[in-house]
Formats: C-alpha cells, sequence, structure tokens
C-alpha cells in the first residue's frame, strides 16, 4: 500500500505514561501506521526544558518507546526513534528560533501556565515551540495529531513554515491537525473536568500503563463520582461517572450506550469494581509485551534503525533549509 501522506508525533518521557496517552493517543498511532508513513519520536529533548535527574530520563525515555511497541506499533511500519539521536532537530530548532517573534512565543498558552508564579524561568520553556515546529516540518509531515492543549503550537508551526517559505522559496509543506477516528479524552479520577496528567503530583489521579493489577484496582474503586448513584452518560452534570464510562468503553470496545445500559438500575459499587477488571484485562498484554521487550534488549535495535530511517529524511530537509537560508555548503 502506497503512503503518500506523512504523520510525526510523539509522547514525552517526563513522568509514566498513564490509560490517559494510551486511549487518547497511542490508539490512534496504532492505527495510522497502516494508512501514512509514520514518524513516532520520544521527544526527550523537549523533557529536558525543565530539569530531569538523568538516571531518570534515560529510563524513562526507553521505557516510552517500549511501550510504543507493546501498545502495537510495527518498527516495520513506521520509524521509533529518540529526538536526541537525529541531531537535525536541534539545529532546524534554534534556525526556526531565529525567525520566531517575542510576541508570539510570549503568547503561548502552556509558556504561560508553566511559568506562572516562578521568579525564575528557562529560556528553553520559552523558546520550545519552534523546536516543536523543527520537529514536525524536518519531516514534511501532512498531519500532526495533537491535543487541545497543542493546537496553539502547531498554529506557530504553520505560521513558522509560511514565514520560510515567503522569504525563501517553497521548502516547507504546511501541516494540518489530525482529528483521531477512535478514542476519547481522558480525565483524571479525582477531578472529571481535568485530563488525566502524567505530570500530576498525585498518583491516585491516573492509571499509569504499567500499574500492577491491584493498584488499577484500588484507585477505581478510590475514583471520584458524583452526587447521586446513577450510572449516566452525562458529561456536563456527572462528569466524574461520564468519564469513568468512557474507560470502560474504550476498554471493553463497547459504546457508552450499552455501558449505560449494562449497569441501569445498580449503583457505583458494582460498576467500579468490574470497571477495575476491564481496564486490568485490557492492558495485561500490553504489559506483558513490554516486559518481554525490555527484557530481550530489543527496543536499542528498533531505536537505531528508527534513528537511521529519520536522519535520512531530517538530513535532507535540514539540507534544503540551509541551502535557501544561504549557508556555505560543508566541503567534501
Amino acid at each position: 500500500m502506497s503512503k503518500s501522506k506523512r504523520v510525526l508525533s510523539g509522547i514525552q518521557p517526563s513522568g509514566k505514561l498513564t490509560l490517559g496517552n494510551y486511549i487518547g493517543a497511542m490508539l490512534n498511532f496504532v492505527a495510522l501506521q497502516h494508512e501514512y508513513d509514520c514518524f513516532f519520536m520520544v521527544p526527550d529533548l523537549h523533557a529536558v526544558t525543565v530539569p530531569q535527574e538523568p538516571a531518570a530520563l534515560r529510563e524513562q525515555s526507553e521505557s516510552v518507546a517500549a511501550l510504543y511497541v507493546a501498545a502495537g506499533l510495527d518498527p516495520k511500519e513506521a520509524a521509533i526513534f529518540m529526538q536526541s539521536h537525529v541531531p537535525a532537530h536541534a539545529e532546524l530548532g534554534w534556525l526556526l528560533t531565529t525567525m520566531s517573534y517575542m510576541g508570539e512565543l510570549e503568547r503561548m498558552t502552556q509558556f504561560k501556565d508553566k511559568s506562572e508564579g516562578k521568579e525564575a524561568v528557562g529560556a528553553g520553556l520559552f523558546v520550545y515551540p519552534a523546536l516543536m515546529a523543527a520537529d514536525i516540518l524536518l519531516y514534511k509531515a501532512n498531519f500532526v495529531p495533537v491535543g487541545d492543549d497543542q493546537k496553539q503550537h502547531l498554529e506557530l508551526t504553520r505560521d513558522l513554515a509560511g514565514r520560510f517559505n515567503h522569504r525563501h522559496g517553497d521548502t516547507f509543506v504546511i501541516p494540518e491537525p489530525f482529528i483521531p477516528k477512535v478514542g476519547a479524552r481522558i480525565m483524571s479520577l479525582e477531578d472529571g473536568t481535568k485530563k488525566m496528567s502524567k505530570s500530576s503530583p498525585s498518583s491516585g489521579s491516573y492509571i499509569s500503563l504499567l500499574d500492577p493489577p491491584d493498584d488499577i484496582r484500588k484507585k477505581i474503586s478510590r475514583a471520584k463520582t458524583d452526587m447521586g448513584r446513577e450510572i449516566i452518560f452525562d458529561v456536563q452534570n456527572k462528569p466524574e461517572v461520564s468519564n469513568l464510562m468512557s474507560i470502560y468503553a474504550q476498554c471493553s470496545d463497547k459504546t457508552v450506550e450499552q455501558v449505560q445500559a449494562a449497569y441501569e438500575g445498580l449503583g457505583y459499587g458494582a460498576f467500579k469494581k468490574d470497571l477495575g477488571e476491564v481496564i486490568v484485562q485490557a492492558l495485561e498484554p500490553l504489559q506483558r509485551k513490554y516486559a518481554d521487550i525490555r527484557s530481550s534488549g530489543e527496543i536499542r535495535h528498533i531505536l537505531r534503525d528508527g534513528a537511521e530511517r529519520a536522519n535520512a529524511v531530517a538530513e535532507s530537509t535540514l539540507a534544503a533549509v540551509k541551502e535557501a537560508m544561504g549557508f556555505l555548503p560543508r566541503g567534501r
């Protein structure tokens, strides 16, 4: 099958990947690999915009890559690689930084949120949208799966690509956001109005993909529920139970309507007990495959091969960019 369109995405190796990452992003990655020419990176350069403990960063980076494969990404179908293994990301990130304006970077909502109340803020956090633009534009990605919190950054990427093309001639593909066909936005177990986040300080607010079965059951049993005892999908009036129903539907391959019908007249206790088992069963194959990948050392070979494929594309794009900007080519 010809894959004429290209996709680029990734999940930062900061914090443990959650059920929200799996349902909201990774399952879509798996579906996309069969339709598009896909590049899925582990954005470790982005992770260091805030301080990281070196051993933890190294472990978590390899863990994220292994979870990609355990979730169903096929290294023969998609390039899986570490962002830092492709030097062109950092170089193009700098070149695009020089084309970015202070005002547009200051308007980035994520920068405002992460810098609020802090006396000192790292410059990397301020300019990292330019690096994100480089990630996308290096591969001439046609589509980028993004959540609500990244849409603003994709708009900046589109602006930078258009600005470069206007100044230096058509070089970059203008990327489009990808709207997932499947999946759902999974919310916190402690607050149904906030997204489930791997960076949350409360481990009870999320299900980690590698949580032991008993921990999963315990977290679901303690998950916040709304007033009343009806199992009804109503995001506005019953956000907590609606979130749990979404999780049940996604992990059991049922619709929320089927879940609602199955628990009509029953209370939260029976529903949450069953939900815990549904999640445990859904994650068991992933956890088993993850353990096999990590113990075999296979992920190192996958990342090496993925970086070779990514470098070939990225270096070609970077060479075209530097020629368009007037850099002297390196002598042979």
